[in-house]
Order: C-alpha cells, then sequence, then structure tokens
C-alpha cells in the first residue's frame, strides 16, 4: 500500500537499506532443509504440468487464481467469475462489458500483463527493466493507473503505509538513487551464483525495497518471482504462483520485508520465502491434481454425450475458458461451426455447461463450466 508522506506519521517507518545489497553472507546452513524442501516440492509440481498433453489446461486457472489474489493483496477485490466474464467479452468481441467494475479491469489488466511476460520470456527476451516497464505498462494501462505513470519509474518518493492507522511503515530507496539500485538489482540477477531460489528471494524483496514504480509494484515484484523460477529452469515454464500463501500470511509478509532493512535479517527473509514457495507448490499441485482429475472423469462424459471425434477439442476449450461466449466456442476451438452450436445445446441439456446469459439481439449466450469452477474459485 503507498501513500503520500502527508498527514502520515513517519515515527515507526524503516527506511530503505542503502549500501547492503547484495547481502554480504546469507546463512546457508541454516537454509539446508528448506532448500532441499521447497525445491523438492517444486519438482512435482512441474512434473504434473510436464504430464498433461495440454498444461494451459491447468494453467488458465492457476493465472486466473493468481491475478485475483494478486490484486486483492493490493486491495482491489474482484471474483473469479467476474474476470472470466469480462474475459469472455473481451476475447468475443475486443472489448470488455462496458459497465465492468474497475477493480475487475484492473485485475482483467493484471491477468494479462503476467501472461504477456510470459509470453515475452517464452519467446527468448532477457528478463531486463525494459520487460518489467512492459509489463508495469499493460498492468496500469487503464482506469485508475492510467494516472499513475505505467511503465515509468517513479519521479517522487513513495511509501509504504498502513492507511487505517495512517502510519508509514516503509520508506523505499529515493527517485534520485532508484536508477542505480535497479541496475545493482539485475546485475545481481544476472551475474550472482547464488542457487536460484535465494536468488529469487534476494530478488524479490530487493524489487519491493526499491519500490520502482508509483503504483503496482507488489503485482510485478510477485510477477518477478515466477520469472525468475523458469529463467533458472528451477520450472520448465513461467508458471508458478505464490500469491496465496503471501496473501494468507500478509502481516508477517510485510513484517519480514521490514525487517530486512531494518535489522539485516535477510537469511530470515529467505526461510520465510522458502516455507511460501513449498507450501505453495503443495497446494498447486493439489489443485492441478483436482483439475486433472476432474478432466478425466470430463473425457469419458463428453465423449459418451458427443459422440463425436471433436469431444475432446471441446473438452479442452471449457478448461481452458471455463466461461465464454458461445461465439468464440463455434470460431476458435476447432471445431466445424455446426457441431460446435450442437455440443452447446447438447452440454447444457446434460448440466455439463450452465447458462448465465440467454442471446440478445446481435449478443451470442454466455455458457460456465461450473464444474471446474467449483475447483478454482478464490
Amino acid at each position: 500500500m503507498q501513500a503520500q508522506a502527508s498527514g502520515l506519521n513517519l515515527d515507526n517507518a524503516v527506511n530503505y537499506h542503502y549500501g547492503e545489497f547484495p547481502p554480504n553472507s546469507i546463512n546457508y546452513a541454516s537454509l539446508v532443509a528448506q532448500l532441499v524442501s521447497a525445491t523438492d516440492a517444486l519438482a512435482r509440481y512441474d512434473q504434473m504440468l510436464k504430464n498433461m498433453h495440454n498444461s494451459e489446461i491447468l494453467l488458465a486457472p492457476l493465472r486466473n487464481q493468481e491475478a485475483v489474489i494478486s490484486s486483492r493483496m493490493e486491495g482491489t477485490v474482484s471474483t473469479m467469475d467476474e474476470i472470466l466474464k469480462y474475459e469472455a467479452d473481451f476475447e468475443a468481441e475486443g472489448v470488455g462489458a462496458p459497465n465492468a467494475r474497475s477493480e475487475v479491469v484492473e485485475t482483467f489488466l493484471y491477468q494479462r500483463a503476467l501472461k504477456g511476460a510470459q509470453q515475452a520470456i517464452e519467446s527468448g527476451q532477457p528478463l531486463s527493466q525494459q520487460l518489467i516497464r512492459m509489463a508495469h505498462q499493460t498492468l496500469l494501462s487503464w482506469g485508475r493507473g492510467a494516472t499513475k505513470s505505467p511503465g515509468q519509474f517513479k519521479t517522487e518518493q513513495n511509501y509504504l503505509a498502513d492507511r487505517q492507522k495512517k502510519n508509514i511503515l516503509f520508506v523505499p530507496i529515493s527517485p534520485e538513487r532508484l536508477q542505480d539500485g535497479m541496475d545493482l538489482l539485475f546485475d545481481y540477477i544476472e551475474n550472482s551464483k547464488d542457487v536460484p531460489l535465494i536468488k529469487a528471494a534476494l530478488s524479490h524483496v530487493e524489487f519491493e525495497a526499491l519500490h520502482p514504480f508509483k503504483d503496482g509494484n507488489g503485482r510485478i515484484g510477485r510477477m518477478i518471482i515466477t520469472l525468475l523460477l523458469w529463467r533458472s529452469e528451477v520450472i520448465s515454464a513461467p508458471h508458478f504462483y505464490i500469491s496465496g500463501f503471501l496473501e494468507e500470511h500478509k502481516d508477517e509478509y510485510i513484517d519480514r520485508l521490514r525487517d530486512v532493512s531494518k535489522s539485516g535479517e535477510w537469511t530470515g527473509w529467505c526461510a520465510f520465502f522458502l516455507e511460501a514457495v513449498e507450501k505453495q507448490a503443495y497446494r498447486n499441485l493439489e489443485i492441478s491434481e483436482n483439475i486433472r482429475t476432474l478432466y478425466e472423469t470430463m473425457k469419458q462424459e463428453f465423449s459418451e454425450v458427443l459422440a463425436s471425434k471433436w469431444s475432446v477439442n471441446a473438452l479442452d476449450f471449457v478448461f481452458t475458458n471455463p466461461v465464454f461466449r458461445n461465439s468464440r466456442f463455434t470460431r476458435t476451438s476447432g471445431i466445424p461451426s455446426a457441431t460446435a452450436a450442437r455440443f452447446t445445446r447438447v452440454l447444457v441439456e446434460k448440466n455439463l455447461l450452465s447458462v448465465i446469459e440467454e442471446p440478445a439481439g446481435r449478443r451470442p449466450a454466455l455458457y460456465a463450466f461450473e464444474p471446474l469452477l467449483k475447483l478454482v474459485r478464490v
């Protein structure tokens, strides 16, 4: 949470740790067991993704979860159903619903920024300041964020504050020294020999301490974790999301971040981060296993009720687009349009799809694949 200093109490504020990044030493001996456990948990999760014939079946729901939770940590509250409905309209018509709440649009933009950054990394772009600024520009490209310098580093001092108590919790690096700080951070990312999970831990805490943007730093900082773990080959694709654990432990998360600057608790922060990675990896694995089990069950049901060679195409489509306009299904599922139109009628009749909105005028019907939504709502 960010604020200007006006009217807020600075008495208990922690200031940025000038000259202390990267830390001279981390107590690796105290972290070995956690490093092994976190690495093992990530490997199990990653293997699950590799075993899916279409990993997007797992990744689309998890990415939407991350968008909702990471945005919620910054006070932007929306639901999974709202995001998926907005996305369905956007994908079908090129624009989202004009009456959508601003919080919904902001969360949708986070999802787009995350997906865009992942695709950029996968296409060979380096994890760089330019890529981070590009993601930030997407994140704040509309609504309230558009007035907060999308894609531009801060030019005024910002703060992390508890607005209810009117206390400033943390004073990030000054704008005058920000570029040096960012250069040092990305030099560390590129050249440090630290093990990947420690590098991700230290890079995240340093990015949050620099707080380089006027707004959106938390969401971009958590995005960096995912990209770093992929680039370091800890995971085989840039799709690991950690915000669920951090939201549940938000007070400790903030305290650990502050303690790095307050008392040099770099090792303590790493221990917290490794716990977060391990617990979230197993949670993601459990969700993924539930999705995979549902997929195998639905594969049989779709085959029986549709009685078509296109049944798996239909199944894959609804798993990656659990809320959709019928026009998009008929246009992009790879199924002949007349067959796709018949599929939706049959799936509704068999209660495998729910009708959210009936067709009206030129606007096609809106459907939801409720069995999957029940697993991934947050």
